[in-house]
């Protein structure tokens, strides 16, 4: 039996690894230049700025998304584990990030003022499947490793 700040620091460390996969995903889009005028980054930056009313430093996002990604994501999955579908965390990271991706698509992008799903980006339908392949990439790699780091939990 593990204890509840075991199960902390594993939930934890899987939402790290989500969050690097996730980073180097990140990380080729831009060196590949792949949809160079969509950077969700620079959107929650500009974002941030204006719900404090000054500049935010660029490091501020990437900190967020990290924190996020590791203690709340990476928390919220391991509550949610067992009531997710799915024989293996790689199918149940799947699950969860889709329905992550429909909260971003319908939240976190029109804040930002790129409508639904990011369509109002001028870019068609791409940044909508991009964010989705961000998403997935994160959670699977989430489901992956929660599940390597709990193998009680399955």
């Amino acid at each position: 039996m593990t204890s509840g700040l075991d199960r902390f620091w594993r939930s934890a460390a899987a939402g790290l690894c989500g969050s690097v996969a996730h980073t180097c995903l990140m990380t080729l889009k831009s060196w590949l230049h792949w949809l160079p005028t969509f950077e969700p980054y620079q959107d929650l930056q500009a974002l941030l700025t204006s719900l404090v009313g000054r500049s935010v430093n660029p490091v501020v996002p990437w900190l967020l998304s990290y924190c996020n990604g590791a203690i709340v994501l990476g928390f919220l999955y391991s509550q949610l584990y067992r009531c997710i579908p799915g024989d293996n965390g790689a199918v149940k990271g799947a699950i969860f990030g889709l329905f992550g991706w429909i909260a971003m698509g319908f939240v976190f992008f029109p804040l930002t003022g790129r409508g639904l799903f990011a369509t109002g980006a001028g870019l068609g339908i791409l940044p909508m499947f991009f964010t989705l392949l961000m998403v997935l990439t994160y959670s699977v790699t989430l489901g992956v490793a929660y599940a390597a780091f709990n193998p009680d939990r399955s």
